[in-house]
């Protein structure tokens, strides 16, 4: 055998002896495009951790400047008081009126929009099979979604007016402008919520003779049950703070008033604008329970009390959908 020979074989009997490292299935046989895939992948995660806090940002800020302008005055007394009586500078009174508006108002857009939207979303995702009509009621819900919220006032406002004639005022009529500006909400995040449903659900259940009615109602809707909770929650958190619409068609009083179907109602989002945009005054030397700046801080108040009931309404719709759905039962 030649030295050639010998020399092949002795080279092949020790690569064969050195350990193999294992390699990577997914890895590329070029080491510089893995090492340029790693610098796109990093410059990638800096750039959304960069978006993330830039999101954050105005969110906090928000936050720090409500807390921080309104917990001075968030008192039994403010909770539990309307502004009946209260004029000029003086400390006393708060925002109980407005609250009950507020809840009172919401609460009748809800109970409007919610079964509309909800049985709408049923409709598009189970029966609409994608046809003329279903098409048509998305590109209208489409363009109800950018409908200035001042619209919805002013059609409500037109509506009342049309029928109940121009003397009457309730709190209804602000329900119903709200529950224009929140159907769209419902409708397009039910249907989302829907869609994410496994037709496999759907099919098994068929399969056992379940009418198509009882699927929907039974395991559809019990599936989706946190989705369409959370969905209602958008909704609801996306018209409680609106002020146009409650300014042309609810107006505002100083007064405490439960009745949603009679008399004017004041809300929180058209308090704090009342306050805000009046003008404060320094007060006397001798004066009592009077501050310089008491609108402004009760704008501010009640603006945190906003923020406060959207949080409990949240941790509630939270605490509901974990009970409804199959895994919050067992």
């Amino acid at each position: 055998m030649s030295n050639t020979n010998l020399s092949a074989a002795a080279a092949a009997d020790l690569e064969s002896a050195m350990p193999t490292t294992k390699r990577h299935p997914f890895a590329s046989k070029d080491p510089s495009f893995d090492r340029n895939r790693k610098i796109k992948d990093k410059v990638a995660l800096v750039l959304v951790s960069l978006a993330f806090l830039m999101a954050m940002i105005p969110l906090v800020s928000l936050l720090i400047s409500v807390i921080v302008g309104g917990y001075k005055l968030i008192t039994p007394s403010f909770l539990t008081y309307s502004m009946n009586g209260v004029f000029g500078q003086s400390t006393l009174g708060g925002a109980y009126h407005a609250i009950i508006g507020t809840l009172w108002v919401t609460l009748g857009a809800t109970l409007i929009s919610v079964p509309i939207g909800l049985f709408t979303a049923i409709y598009l995702t189970e029966y609409g099979n994608n046809g003329r009509l279903s098409r048509l009621t998305r590109f209208l819900v489409d363009v109800m979604t950018g409908i200035p919220s001042i619209v919805a006032g002013l059609f409500a406002l037109a509506l009342f007016t049309i029928v109940m004639g121009p003397a009457y005022i309730s709190g209804f009529r602000g329900s119903v402008a709200l529950s224009i500006l929140m159907i769209p909400t419902v409708v397009r995040s039910c249907e989302e919520m829907l869609q994410l449903v496994p037709n496999e659900l759907r099919e098994a259940s068929y399969a056992l003779g379940v009418p198509k009615w009882l699927t929907i109602v039974k395991v559809v809707l019990r599936t989706a049950a946190a989705g369409l909770t959370t969905s209602v929650m958008l909704a609801i958190a996306r018209v409680i703070g609106e002020t146009a619409p409650l300014l042309v068609t609810v107006g505002a009083t100083d007064r405490i008033n439960d009745n949603l179907f009679d008399g004017r109602m004041s809300t929180l989002p058209v308090f704090v604008y009342n306050e805000y945009t009046s003008v404060d005054m320094p007060c006397a030397a001798d004066a009592v329970n009077c501050s310089a700046t008491i609108h402004a801080d009760r704008a501010w108040a009640a603006a945190l009390t906003l923020i406060i009931i959207v949080m409990i309404l949240n941790l509630v719709a939270r605490f509901v959908a974990w009970k409804v759905s199959p895994k919050g039962r067992n």
